[in-house]
């Protein structure tokens, strides 16, 4: 029993094997990204990593079908690599926070001129409403922004108001009204 064991995980070389796990993560990375990427409208930047990403699709599958009979442990190896590829493509995107997000916050009336302020000082478009809440006034800040920096404007909304209301939307289309540009995104 052992040896079946050790036979079927010595089939294939392990520099071929450490190839095919490498190869996959960086394949299933690019097709995440491309993915993520062409939902945000980056549909450009998407195609171009779809190119790079079929190249090394078609010689990992390859490798991994023609000799999967012989040894098995390939497909293994290959389900190991997508699976880490899918969790690296998304901490990326998460890292690199691509595109738009709409900040709303619900805070106490007394507290949004100096957020208003704040926020504005700081290059962010703020849009405000009057609102009442259940027990007193309030006022609603609709702030657009890239996703990079959100958690810095989520962060300035509570320490001013730590009892403020937030909500966050990923933004995929967007026209009229002022943009701030003093917050650049990576590729818009």
């Amino acid at each position: 029993m052992a040896e079946a064991i050790v036979g079927f995980f010595t089939a294939a070389p392990p520099a071929e094997l450490i190839l095919i796990l490498f190869s996959k993560v960086i394949e299933v990375t690019l097709g995440t990204l491309r993915a993520i990427l062409i939902n945000k409208g980056y549909r450009r930047e998407g195609t171009l990593l779809s190119f790079f990403e079929i190249i090394l699709w078609t010689f990992v599958a390859s490798r991994v079908i023609m000799g999967i009979a012989d040894a098995p442990v390939k497909g293994i190896v290959y389900s190991v690599g997508f699976s880490l590829g899918i969790y690296l493509g998304s901490r990326i995107e998460s890292f690199i926070a691509l595109g738009k997000v709409l900040i709303q916050t619900i805070i106490a009336k007394e507290s949004s001129e100096a957020m208003v302020s704040l926020l504005r000082s700081r290059g962010y478009a703020v849009t405000t409403m009057d609102a009442h809440g259940r027990d007193s006034d309030k006022t609603v800040l609709m702030i657009f922004a890239n996703r990079k920096g959100k958690e810095e404007i989520i962060r300035e909304i509570s320490r001013i108001d730590s009892g403020a209301m937030i909500i966050t939307n990923d933004i995929s289309a967007l026209s009229g009204g002022t943009i701030s540009a003093v917050r650049g995104g990576l590729l818009k």
